[in-house]
């Protein structure tokens, strides 16, 4: 890979070929970004709502049990 690149200038290496590289596997790289941020968004979602489940039925247990208490 090196002697493809010996005698080129250093924009070619550095500038031309991550630009080409980012126009051809631009939309894989955004469907695999997209992909890994809707995954975390959903985990997230998953965690709130199970948090907030264990939430209410812990406080629904605790005034239930007070009640009996009286």
């Amino acid at each position: 890979m090196r002697q493809i690149f010996a005698g080129l200038p250093w924009w070619v290496k550095w500038v031309a070929v991550p630009i080409i590289a980012l126009v051809v596997f631009g939309g894989l790289l955004m469907t695999v970004v997209g992909f890994v941020i809707n995954l975390l968004f959903k985990a997230l979602v998953f965690v709130a709502l199970v948090g907030g489940l264990i939430y209410i039925v812990r406080k629904f247990m605790a005034n239930s049990s007070s009640r009996s208490d009286w």
